[in-house]
């Protein structure tokens, strides 16, 4: 159906409802030379009579009849259903997609989007972990969890949280064998847990003086999460390279020790990415709020 004759069709209906020009002009706002000429486009269209006029009264011929019994009912659905889609742009409901990888999900994003997630039991998040550079567009992600160092140019990038630094860890007992190294270069003589990402093994890297150090380090064991690397080097598999918040319970205790943290240095942590703020639906707007990183206030 063309656009002319869905806008032909809808005045039909306003003047067979109400069986009045009058009438249906005014709840439509529109003139009755306009409802009349529609109505004759219409029936011109379809090839048939549908409204019987007479100078006191207007009433549907059976083929008018048969329209509006038809026709009617769907199109009131539809616009129904778009009345419902513009009320929902305004109220916090649906489902954001987010593509992260674990440690940002489990250090992050569960912990400050179960607030939000009580408080919106309409809003729903889907949060999928890998540790590849997934293209957020394409796979149809609403946002995406990156290091400050893997942003992709041109996208919205808001930090979700604080500078982060990657420490050399061991259990007492693997140092206690083997030693620790004192420059990054001598990790090339110890047994390292490695982690292997979608673009292969991760390289450590290292600062100190403004002197950069990247360094390929090898090992008994290769994993692909983080979790892995924890549990591998609290039972003194090798060296491990993991972030400082989730070695830091087990360095107060003593049962990992650290290396080389003259050689660690903080760098951007994690932001959320994404195409444009345009159209950004209220339950979106909502959980970039609730992730977003606020230093804390000094004393």
């Amino acid at each position: 159906m063309a656009r002319n004759d869905l806008s032909d069709l809808l005045m039909f209906l306003a003047v067979a409802r109400e069986r009045s020009f009058t009438a249906a002009a005014k709840r439509l706002g529109l003139s009755q030379s306009t409802l009349s000429h529609a109505v004759q486009r219409l029936e011109t269209s379809l090839r048939v009579r549908l409204l019987t006029r007479t100078t006191r009264s207007v009433s549907p011929t059976a083929a008018g009849e048969k329209l509006l019994g038809t026709a009617g009912p769907r199109l009131a659905e539809v616009q129904a259903e778009m009345a419902a889609l513009a009320a929902m742009s305004d109220k916090p409901a649906g489902t954001v997609r987010i593509t992260t990888n674990d440690y940002a999900a489990k250090s992050l994003l569960l912990p400050k989007l179960a607030p939000l997630l009580r408080a919106y039991p309409e809003i729903a998040v889907e949060i999928v972990s890998d540790y590849g550079l997934t293209d957020m567009v394409a796979e149809r992600y609403d946002a995406g969890v990156r290091l400050g160092e893997q942003l992709t140019r041109g996208m919205i990038a808001v930090p979700i949280g604080p500078p982060m630094r990657l420490l050399a860890v061991a259990a007492r007992s693997y140092f206690a064998r083997r030693g620790a190294p004192r420059h990054p270069q001598d990790l090339m003589d110890h047994g390292c847990i490695t982690m292997r990402l979608p673009s292969g093994i991760n390289a450590w890297e290292f600062e100190k003086a403004g002197r950069a150090v990247k360094v390929r380090v090898v090992g008994q064991l290769v994993v692909n999460g983080l979790d892995e690397v924890l549990v591998a080097a609290r039972h003194g598999i090798g060296i491990a390279y993991m972030p400082e918040d989730q070695a830091a319970p087990y360095l107060a205790s003593g049962e990992l020790e650290l290396a080389l943290e003259d050689w660690s240095r903080p760098f951007a942590g994690f932001y959320l990415y994404f195409t444009s703020r345009k159209h950004a639906s209220p339950a979106f707007s909502l959980v970039v709020d609730a992730l977003r990183y606020r230093r804390p206030r000094r004393r």
